[in-house]
């Protein structure tokens, strides 16, 4: 094994496919003997798919033809008075290409900001901030929303409390119209937490987050944050921080929410 030390940077090359053959190779190994480092690499695999399937679409939008026109060079140089038409075309034709590099770097710098991998940050990113990534990224997916499906619940709990170190259990909603898909394991701040995904007939999805990193936190209180299109419930409770998330309404998600308080309190 190599004892150059691996990186951030170096488990996101690899996720991306950056690497030399011999690097991948000894960061597979490494991530073969840590198992911490490898959930972490899950975690940035979901999320570079979580972003396809929120940015491709737009990518693959036409530009429109005002401004594709606009961008385009003269057929052949032509000469006119500054000021005259054609220099003001010209002058379009800038504006145009400056204003499409623009949207493009603006969409990337976006991307980053919000949808930054949460596992390593210089500072502790939010209760409520985190699970909403963790429900954006996770929720829309069709193929594996999860790791360990409502089927193996027994396998899926003793599971995810061996690795948050104490007995969670995801709360039953089946009386509000949510069925439990399942639960999957992911990284915080600090350490490992855990994720429950629900559905309803209609499809809609709802996740609980549920962090062990919030002991320090004497804030109980119920509080409502809004993360862009997800809508979120959290509070803390003793050890444990929950957050529960959704892009559905307001009353809506804080009559689930007071359940799943609840049912825990119970």
């Amino acid at each position: 094994m190599s004892s150059a030390p691996i990186s951030d940077a170096d488990l996101h090359a690899f996720v991306d496919g950056e690497l030399s053959e011999a690097r991948h190779a000894e960061i597979a190994a490494w991530l073969a003997e840590h198992p911490e480092d490898a959930l972490r690499v899950s975690a940035y695999r979901e999320q570079k798919a979580g972003l396809h399937r929120l940015f491709d679409p737009l990518l693959d939008e036409p530009i429109p033809d005002r401004l594709r026109a606009l961008a385009v060079p003269p057929a052949a140089p032509q000469e006119a008075p500054q000021g005259g038409p054609l220099w003001r075309w010209s002058l379009q034709r800038m504006a145009a290409s400056v204003a499409i590099a623009l949207l493009g770097g603006m969409a990337g710098w976006l991307a980053n900001d919000h949808f930054r991998p949460p596992p390593v940050v210089a500072h502790a990113s939010p209760l409520p901030h985190q699970a909403a990534i963790a429900h954006v990224v996770f929720s829309p997916d069709v193929k594996r929303p999860v790791e360990i499906t409502a089927e193996h619940e027994d396998q899926l709990v003793t599971w995810l409390s061996k690795r948050l170190g104490t007995t969670v259990r995801p709360p039953r909603l089946g009386a509000l119209g949510y069925e439990l898909i399942g639960g999957r394991l992911l990284p915080g701040n600090s350490g490992p937490v855990a994720q429950f995904m629900y559905h309803d007939v209609s499809g809609q999805r709802l996740t609980l987050y549920v962090s062990t990193e919030n002991t320090a936190n004497r804030d109980t209180a119920f509080r409502f944050a809004q993360e862009g299109p997800v809508n979120v419930f959290y509070w803390i409770d003793g050890k444990f921080g929950y957050a529960l998330s959704a892009g559905i309404s307001k009353d809506e998600l804080a009559r689930i929410a007071t359940a799943v308080y609840d049912q825990f309190q119970n």
